[in-house]
């Protein structure tokens, strides 16, 4: 029997390898149109990147030692020009001699793999603009790479290996833009997913251009210029074009064989063509989706090596058969892992297949145990069988593992119940008691069962006239955010506050990351409120919606004294150099603990602080931005708020960041006497009045003023209840510093305000809220007073020193009252 095979690689190196091992007799011949049968074709940008050093390491089969084991004849730098499927020959070509030869065969297996797209744009062939499919591609772009010359490189395509190519760029500290025409990166995850990774690429300092167009290439001598759709020219020293790939068909399509819409050849799941004695195996070939059920391209390695020895199987009588394809893949995104499995909601969507969804954020092992991170995960399921769909996750660590984990559920056909079920690895320093698969079961149970209905983003920006937005985080975790039109009850108050609730109305109930959120509608549906939980919480909303905050970095061109550009400065890590637990400080104790250990790091090093004080969110911003320390993070946890900060060179320019001297007025209202609040909030307006931005911060007796007058039901210990008692609730209480006269001549001097057409301090204070005057409640002092947030009036903002001096540097005007 004489085997040939057309393409080496994953595909064609295994089935030969498979024949041989299932006869010694049989004839064997592979040809390769390059040099190499058999290499690690997913290794390539970390190679141009540095990471696998050795070039040697990425071949995985070399011709010689195919042949010394195996007994294959290996011809590489052979061309198969033409199938005659008639005469059950092939027409060859020896590259370096130009000798053509026709090979006879019993059986032949097409292997050539897919090529990458090269779109029909002007200047799409200049020397600049360049691909990568083989050895040869990358020996290319590394030899550009390595001689010099270039700094700038736009990468053409944020699919696997584009996103692979702007890290491994990055890795040799070159400035990428990555430019697609999608509004997002890794086409099979969906869109509040791929938001991830476009944070870890900001963060990254690669220049992201999402939906945006390419339109040709112009040669500058120098340069290569890249037209964009924006209508912006840019210039850059290379082009990596990384669009996709196209089945390499042509020989197929030639002889006559179906291929599908895709250009894929059509095989049946024994991986045999139309033709009885022709096979095709790899990238080349159409497979069946496990989902779908439909005909799809899916050029994944793994399935690959599998269709290979499924084809060499069948030749020799065992029968054997390709059980259709997943998609089930990994990419690493800088610090990130992005994994997936089955199809995404776009495709459920396109094809109209019914779905529900539920995301979770979960810790990749044990919170308890140090380097816990977190992990987004998103399941797909059918609503009435709970037959997975598919799944996607992204995180630092564990996320490869539970999306393996979910793909062989899905292969078992097991439903999302089965998931709760599953006796996995745990351990502290590897997993959770409940794991993430496990939690998913648990949540995706409950939506079945009815436990606990879920809402998503979609239907939160944009309730319905008898639906209503309830969050349920912390206060601390508000600042940072809420959705327009909620109401914030935080979960430990719900209970005493649910009359504050409409029953009238279905709340839609979200916290940061969906189980408070699930509690919530727990209590509130067992005393008969309708309400659903916003799956995946604040995190998923932000993400949805591209809210994430983008750090914003200008790598300046160096330039030394003589005027010739610098090498560009190596990329930093982004992994704490120090990490400190600050909770349990009240202000400013967070920010002296930041202060104190800035001071002792070296210029772009990283601290990671985290902090329960309530006012620190805003003070950690003001820091930053008054000393010119950048804020890469800002993140509420379940152990408080963590921020993530780099240090920033002895020339930061804090100082022009924030100038003193500004048109804003500063006032600390220390005094809860009638007439100086008076005073403080006439200033105020007035300041408001003529353009001045206007701070007014509350400390000590002065948060009285912005108490409410009604009593509001907070937990306290006996000496805050004892302080709230003996102090004034609210402007309505306040009395006068001089002639008080046990109240009268309070209501004298609001008599006469009345009769002089004088606003009355709460209406000063409306005014001043909606002229834009802060008003900022100093957290520290709240805390010595037992005065909680809950009972302060709405709108009010809450800091401590850091966000009071930012304010003072931006003012002209300081007032102590």
């Amino acid at each position: 029997m004489r085997i040939l095979i057309v393409g080496g690689v994953a595909g064609g190196a295994s089935a030969a390898a498979r024949a041989r091992r299932l006869s010694e007799d049989a004839e064997i011949v592979l040809f390769e149109r390059g040099e190499y049968i058999s290499f690690a074709n997913c290794g390539l940008p970390y190679h141009i990147g540095g990471v696998i050093a050795d070039r040697q390491r990425l071949l995985v089969q070399t011709p010689e030692a195919m042949r010394a084991r195996f007994r294959i004849d290996v011809r590489t730098r052979t061309e198969v020009l033409q199938i005659d499927r008639a005469g059950k020959f092939v027409l060859t070509r020896d590259l370096a001699t130009g000798t053509e030869r026709r090979e006879p065969y019993d059986f032949l297996i097409l292997s050539p793999g897919a090529e990458p797209v090269r779109p029909p744009l002007p200047g799409v062939n200049l020397p600049r603009v360049l691909t990568l499919k083989n050895m040869a591609d990358m020996d290319a772009i590394k030899a550009k790479l390595d001689g010099g010359g270039v700094r700038k490189v736009a990468v053409i395509g944020a699919g696997y290996v584009g996103l692979e190519m702007a890290e491994a760029l990055r890795e040799r500290k070159l400035d990428v833009t990555l430019i697609e025409l999608r509004k997002q990166v890794m086409e099979p995850v969906d869109p509040e997913m791929a938001a991830f990774l476009h944070q870890e690429l900001a963060l990254h300092r690669v220049d992201l251009r999402l939906g945006t167009a390419v339109k040709g290439f112009a040669d500058e001598g120098n340069a290569l210029r890249v037209e964009l759709g924006t209508g912006e020219s840019l210039q850059f020293d290379l082009a990596i074009l990384v669009v996709g790939v196209k089945p390499e068909s042509r020989l197929a399509v030639v002889a006559g064989l179906p291929v599908g819409q895709r250009g894929g050849i059509v095989v049946d799941d024994t991986m045999r063509t139309a033709d009885p004695a022709i096979y095709a195996v790899g990238d080349v070939v159409e497979v069946t989706d496990f989902v779908t059920q439909q005909p799809t391209i899916i050029p994944l390695a793994g399935p690959a090596n599998r269709q290979g020895r499924i084809a060499a199987d069948n030749i020799f009588g065992r029968h054997s058969v390709y059980k259709s394809t997943q998609g089930t893949a990994v990419c690493k995104i800088f610090g990130l892992t992005v994994a997936m499995t089955g199809v995404n909601e776009k495709q459920l969507a396109e094809k109209s297949i019914p779905c529900e969804k539920v995301y979770i954020h979960p810790a990749s092992h044990a919170s308890y145990y140090p380097g816990a991170s977190q992990i987004s995960l998103k399941l797909l399921f059918d609503p009435a069988k709970g037959t997975i769909l598919g799944a996607q996750a992204i995180g630092r660590q564990g996320v490869e593992k539970r999306i393996d984990v979910l793909a062989v559920a899905m292969r078992a056909k097991l439903s999302v119940r089965d998931l709760q079920d599953l006796e996995l690895c745990y351990a502290p320093p590897y997993g959770s008691a409940k794991d993430p698969v496990n939690y998913l079961g648990f949540v995706a149970t409950n939506v079945l069962d009815g436990s606990c209905g879920v809402c998503h983003v979609e239907e939160v920006t944009r309730p319905k006239p008898d639906q209503g937005l309830l969050d349920v985080r912390d206060p601390a975790e508000v600042e940072l955010g809420m959705i327009p039109g909620a109401i914030h009850i935080p979960l430990n108050d719900l209970r005493s506050r649910m009359s504050e609730l409409a029953k009238d109305k279905e709340w839609l109930v979200y916290c940061k990351v969906g189980l408070r959120g699930y509690l919530a509608c727990r209590i509130l549906l067992q005393h008969g409120f309708r309400c659903r939980n916003l799956s995946g919480g604040y995190l998923t909303y932000e993400a949805k919606l591209g809210l994430f905050a983008k750090p914003e970095h200008t790598e300046a061109e160096l330039v030394d004294d003589s005027g010739a550009q610098q090498a560009p400065q190596p990329l930093e890590s982004n992994v704490p150099a120090v990490r400190i637990d600050a909770c349990g400080l009240q202000c400013p104790g967070p920010i002296l603990r930041i202060k104190q250990t800035i001071d002792t790091l070296q210029p772009r090093q990283v601290l990671e602080i985290t902090a329960t004080d309530p006012g620190f969110p805003g003070d950690v911003r003001s820091w930053c931005k008054v000393t010119g320390n950048e804020l890469l993070s800002l993140q509420a946890q379940a152990a408080g708020t963590t921020a993530v900060i780099r240090k920033q060179g002895q020339a930061a320019p804090a100082p022009a960041a924030l100038p003193s001297g500004g048109s804003g007025k500063t006032i600390i209202v220390f005094s809860s006497d009638f007439d100086k609040v008076m005073a403080a909030f006439v200033i105020a307006t007035g300041a408001a009045a003529m353009g001045s931005p206007v701070t007014l911060f509350f400390t000590f007796w002065g948060l009285n003023a912005l108490r409410r007058k009604e009593c509001v039901k907070v937990s306290k210990n006996f000496v805050e209840r004892m302080f709230g008692w003996m102090m004034p609730r609210g402007t309505d209480k306040l009395v006068l510093s001089k002639m008080n006269m046990c109240g009268a001549g309070t209501s004298m001097i609001k008599a006469i305000m009345q009769r002089k057409n004088v606003s009355s301090l709460p209406e000063l204070v409306k005014i001043a809220q909606e002229s834009g005057v802060r008003l900022v409640a100093c957290t520290m002092s709240m805390d010595l007073m037992g005065i909680k947030q809950e009972e302060l009036i709405d709108g009010v903002e809450f800091g401590g020193v850091a966000m009071y001096l930012e304010q003072a540097d931006r003012s002209n005007v300081n007032l102590f009252v």
